[in-house]
């Protein structure tokens, strides 16, 4: 049922694109009626408007805390239109039917973001324009609502373009996007107040875009979140599901290295992985841990991409490419392929919680931000490990840090040499690691061992020391612990201890 729009209540924080619209109005002879620095923004155009405190008879009052909450105002929203009762009751009481609000809230999350004053920021909690919107909103059945200056141009163009009509399909549209904006504002206010400690599950995500699909070709999937803060994609193909997925895993594990450094990763575990002096040599190492598993990867860098780092990448199929940067030249070069996703990351944190769904609910956690240096290892064998050994060992824990479990990592020389991922057993990963290995020609001897969790029995570092694997780092933390380092110290093997475990299922 189409409704003809008479009147319009407006009251804004912001004024960006209100020009137009009010313009709009006064050409279609509609009614106006605002507050405060709206009315007199309206005012300075040159249009007629009429102010909410001639309405109510009551000033804005307490500092501007208290505007429109009045009888008044929320009347002539919340009144039914085709109610016999109601319209006596307003005509009665003098209160006009408002057919269109427009109304914003303050800037709540912006003010949390620039300030640490809690009296500004308790100040930005807005209450009458929150619940304008939700009596709007509530009654979208004869009242537009709209609460958000990014509806302007459809508003714009529903004015003009219908004779300042609305059907009821529209208007629950707005409802819905209202409803969507209070339930957020009511979230981020929730969240400041319990200091992000999720005493209570509360997530709002404006932003969300649809996925050509999800893990698999038959399933819907969409992502909620904003891309567009941690990089700036300047080639290639829509991102999807799965690139999401690896581009995440990416990004978290190249978030542990300072030093120059490049990783090739496949279904979220890496393949290959080294840091050197100079990009294309880190390169280079990497692709020589796994080049089969390399084809179709994610590749990431911490480094800018230069021409002889790009010319070297080039020489094979991936899909994604991340680093801070790339020269003009690199750019060029790595555009060759169509669908290539090139992506600059750039400066920002992740969040320091994560949550997954599981058995219709959902698991909360701190994310695992822990990372072990020399200063945490407890020596736990006879035998210490040498200065190089020292590096590998941190290189190793890193890295099984975001390896699959059960995982075991192999490392020499700041380089990945093989790794077993995602193993029923700790033997099963080592034996998979060592395999790996083997067919891509390297050689373990005085390599050294990460694994993502304590060795329950010695047999792996059994298994470990006949294929000349010479140090070991592990959480420890087992029952028979005395057992694994007497087994290193008779075979001249050096193990520490971190005391955390690092498990990723």
């Amino acid at each position: 049922m189409q409704k003809k729009i008479n009147s319009a209540l407006i009251s804004v924080y912001h004024k960006d694109g209100l020009e137009i619209i009010v313009k709009t109005l006064e050409k279609h002879n509609i009614e106006i009626y605002s507050t405060g620095g709206t009315w007199d923004f309206i005012n300075e155009l040159g249009i007629k408007a009429i102010k909410i405190e001639d309405l109510t008879s009551y000033p804005s009052i307490l500092d501007g805390r208290v505007k429109t909450l009045h009888p008044k105002v929320f009347g002539g929203i919340l009144s039914i239109r085709e109610n016999e009762s109601h319209q006596k009751e307003i005509k009665n009481y003098e209160i006009p039917n408002f057919d269109l609000v427009i109304v914003d809230l303050y800037p709540f999350e912006e003010t949390v973001k620039n300030s640490e004053d809690e009296a500004e920021i308790i100040e930005k909690i807005d209450i009458g324009g929150i619940s304008l919107i939700r009596a709007a909103a509530k009654n979208y059945n004869d009242v537009l609502v709209v609460s958000n200056l990014s509806q302007y141009h459809d508003l714009h163009s529903l004015l003009e373009e219908n004779s300042c009509c609305t059907d009821i399909d529209i208007r629950k549209k707005f409802a819905l996007e209202a409803f969507g904006i209070s339930s957020a504002y009511d979230t981020a206010i929730f969240n400041w107040f319990d200091n992000n400690n999720f005493t209570e599950l509360k997530f709002s995500e404006k932003q969300g875009k649809t996925l050509r699909y999800g893990e698999n070709p038959h399933q819907k999937a969409k992502y909620f979140g904003n891309l567009e803060n941690l990089f700036n994609q300047v080639h290639g193909k829509e991102i999807s599901y799965n690139n999401l997925l690896d581009i995440d895993a990416a990004v978290n594990l190249i978030s542990e290295f300072e030093e120059t450094s490049c990783a090739i990763l496949k279904h979220n575990n890496a393949c290959g992985i080294a840091s050197r002096v100079i990009l294309s040599d880190a390169w280079d190492a990497a692709l020589e841990a796994d080049p089969v598993s390399a084809f179709g990867g994610v590749i990431i860098t911490n480094q800018i991409v230069d021409q002889a780092s790009a010319e070297k990448i080039n020489k094979i199929f991936f899909e994604i490419i991340i680093a801070p940067d790339f020269t003009k030249t690199a750019l060029d070069i790595l555009k060759q392929k169509k669908n290539r996703i090139i992506l600059i990351q750039k400066h920002s944190e992740l969040q320091e919680k994560s949550f997954r769904t599981v058995l219709n609910g959902v698991l909360f956690q701190d994310r695992d931000l822990s990372i072990e240096t020399e200063s945490d290892f407890n020596y736990v064998t006879k035998k210490l490990p040498t200065k190089g050994q020292i590096s590998d060992l941190i290189f190793a824990n890193k890295l099984v840090k975001h390896t699959k479990s059960n995982a075991i990592v192999l490392v020499k020389d700041q380089q990945l040499l093989a790794s077993g991922t995602g193993q029923t057993s700790r033997v099963d990963a080592l034996k998979q690691a060592i395999s790996k290995a083997k067919i891509f020609n390297f050689d373990l001897q005085d390599a050294v061992m990460a694994s993502d969790a304590f060795f329950p029995f010695s047999d792996s570092i059994e298994i470990a020391h006949a294929e000349g694997i010479s140090a070991v780092i592990q959480p420890g933390g087992s029952i028979r612990d005395e057992e694994t380092v007497k087994f290193c110290d008779e075979n001249d093997i050096a193990m520490v201890f971190t005391g955390v475990r690092h498990f990723k299922h």
